[in-house]
Parts: C-alpha cells; structure tokens; sequence
C-alpha cells in the first residue's frame, strides 16, 4: 500500500482553494503551481517579474526541503507566464540559473491572467525521489 505525504505552506489560499502545496505518492511528488508569495500568504511584488521569480524559487525550495529532494530530481516542470513575449528571456535566465546544468523536461505556456492581480509567473512541477540528488 502506497503511503502518500502532503505538504502545506500552511496559508489561507491552501484551505480556501482546497489544495496542497504537494503531495508524494510513491517515488513522485507533484509539486502545484508555486509563487510569489510570504510565510503569510500574502501576495508579494506585483508586476514585477524578476522578483516574483526569484521568490517563487525560494517557495519551490521549501517544498523539496520538506521532501529532501532537491532541483536535480526535478523531472518536469510548467511555466505560467503572463505577457510571455515580454518575459520570455528573463524566464530563460531564471531557470538555467534555477537549475544549472539539470535539465528537466519543461513546457511554458503563455497566459492572460493568473490568481492574483498583477501576479506574472507561476511553475508546477514533477519530482522523482529516485534519481540522485
């Protein structure tokens, strides 16, 4: 019998939306959109994309800490981007500083919108326990 571990970020969003921040069943843990916001839940540095990125990171980090695991086990990964053309580079830099030289499979798609007003990223991804950290 599979055991499955949920990680919360313990925010407001988590219990009004009804979702966890992750979940691992098995060897993989589905990481849900991550972003920018503090150990409150609050919202931080609306449009302004380097900093959303940067700090987005930083709460995908606390989700493999929780789990051990660490960027090389990232096995996929999806990019929400608003107004893509416009951060397409700056998204590029972000993940190859992210990640040096793993390379996960990775998919970005342009959006109009995201949850919060003036929110411009927000990435997902797949982690396997199994592959050396």
């Amino acid at each position: 019998m599979a055991t499955i571990d949920v990680f919360h970020h313990n925010v407001p969003a988590e219990s009004d939306f009804g979702y966890s921040q992750a979940i691992r069943s098995g060897d993989l843990i589905h990481v849900s959109g991550q972003l920018s916001l503090d150990e409150a839940g609050d919202f931080l540095h609306a449009d302004d994309f380097a900093a959303q990125l940067q700090r987005t990171y930083v709460n995908m980090d606390k989700v493999l800490g929780h789990y051990g695991v660490t960027r090389n086990q990232v096995v996929s990964q999806t990019l929400y981007v608003v107004n893509l053309r416009q951060h397409a580079a700056a998204t590029a830099e972000g993940n190859l500083a992210y990640f040096g030289d793993h390379r996960p499979a990775s998919t970005v798609l342009g959006v109009t919108e995201l949850t919060f007003p003036g929110q411009v990223i927000e990435i997902s991804c797949v982690v396997d326990t199994k592959l050396p950290a």
